[in-house]
């Protein structure tokens, strides 16, 4: 098949949605033509085609993503045999969904006046009605269209947003890579210029705030001080979070590595994986995590979609409140100390793992593509 992946961002470092998507990508280019429409890609793939969708620039960001809405559009909108779109655009019969929706964020759980408030406060923003038009638009029901939750979490976010959308939903969550690396502990540790022998916590994430490095940070004061925490991801709020372990007394104790092109160094190098999140709609780093045999302690199913498919105990240690610093400490100092419930953690997180890659989940899309492509062949 002859296939277009839109999404505006096309880079395994932008984040979990972005990362999802180039993974896909790579899997389906081994059997058909992919063609990408981005506005930003280190262009991470060999046999892709990449094109260029036009930009205003970064600011205002509803404005471009209303412009890279509608460039993407005119430029896929005929010789393709399906068009899979993973941003806010109205065009795509396959439509992944990674994130909660705005409608869900605006609208849910309020009635009369507060909600005739939202309304009000949508109609009156240029932005906001922007963007939930554009929402609105991947939602609306077409002959073949799909439309993809990546966790059960954020499928029933949609469906109460959406309520219309219901019989076209279904929830595809990612997968991950077996990994048949060779490096080990020490030369990972050497590579990143990290302490040789110390304990490691490790912390991946774009967002810092909203991935729970605040608490994360905290818990860290409350264990031995020879505890030390990796942390990588994009370096936007790290001047923050270093004054943040200036004042809390750990600078000497906390390494911000910044984006990583590839994380098996860092996955390799640490101890353990902590992420403590307040809000994930999956969190792919917990999977990949799991894949380099790392325990995790994770948010619980009330904050972390991939909580849902865990067992406390089993392939992670769940946290109840990631705002519970004393919780977090107890839990992360128990997978550093308890060598035989770190064994269980990783020999069951593996298993778990092993039974999520990319392979299985690009033929789940495959399949979608084959039904997208039967009301076009019945005109």
């Amino acid at each position: 098949m002859r296939i277009a992946i839109i999404n505006r961002n096309f880079s395994r470092t932008g984040g979990g949605a972005e990362s999802y998507a180039v993974s896909i990508a790579e899997q389906l280019a081994a059997r058909h033509e992919v063609h990408v429409y981005s506005q930003e890609t280190d262009e991470p793939l060999a046999g892709v085609s990449y094109h260029r969708v036009a930009t205003i620039g970064a600011r205002p960001r509803w404005l471009n993503q209303f412009v890279f809405a509608l460039s993407s559009w005119w430029q896929t909108r005929r010789g393709f045999d399906v068009v899979h779109s993973h941003e806010n655009t109205w065009h795509g019969q396959v439509q992944t969904i990674h994130v909660r929706p705005l409608r869900y964020n605006l609208l849910h759980g309020k009635r009369g006046a507060r909600r005739m408030l939202q309304w009000l406060k949508i109609r009156t923003s240029p932005r906001l009605a922007t963007y939930l038009w554009l929402e609105g638009a991947r939602f609306a029901r077409k002959p073949g269209r799909s439309i993809v939750a990546t966790s059960e979490m954020l499928r029933q976010e949609c469906e109460a947003a959406y309520p219309g959308s219901r019989k076209r939903l279904l929830v595809i969550t990612p997968g991950t890579k077996l990994q048949q690396d060779t490096i080990t502990r020490t030369p990972a540790r050497r590579m990143l210029d990290l302490p040789p022998e110390a304990p490691l916590l490790l912390f991946v994430a774009n967002d810092y705030r909203r991935k729970g490095l605040d608490a994360l940070l905290a818990a860290l004061k409350l264990l031995p001080p020879d505890v030390q925490l990796v942390v990588a991801g994009k370096p936007g709020a790290a001047p923050r979070y270093v004054a943040l372990a200036r004042e809390l007394g750990l600078a000497s104790r906390v390494h911000f590595l910044g984006p990583l092109d590839d994380l098996t160094p860092a996955y390799r190098a640490a101890d353990a994986l902590a992420h403590p999140t307040l809000e994930d709609t999956y969190a792919m780093v917990v999977l990949e995590a799991m894949s380099h045999g790392l325990p995790v302690v994770v948010s619980g199913p009330a904050h972390c979609g991939i909580a849902r498919e865990l067992h406390d105990g089993q392939e992670a240690l769940l946290l109840h409140d990631p705002r519970d610093v004393a919780a977090l400490g107890r839990l992360l100092r128990e997978v550093l100390d308890d060598e035989a419930m770190a064994a269980q953690l990783r020999q069951q997180g593996l298993r778990f793992a092993q039974s999520h890659s990319w392979e299985g989940v690009a033929q789940q899309y495959e399949r979608l593509y084959e039904a997208a492509c039967l009301p076009e062949k019945r005109r």
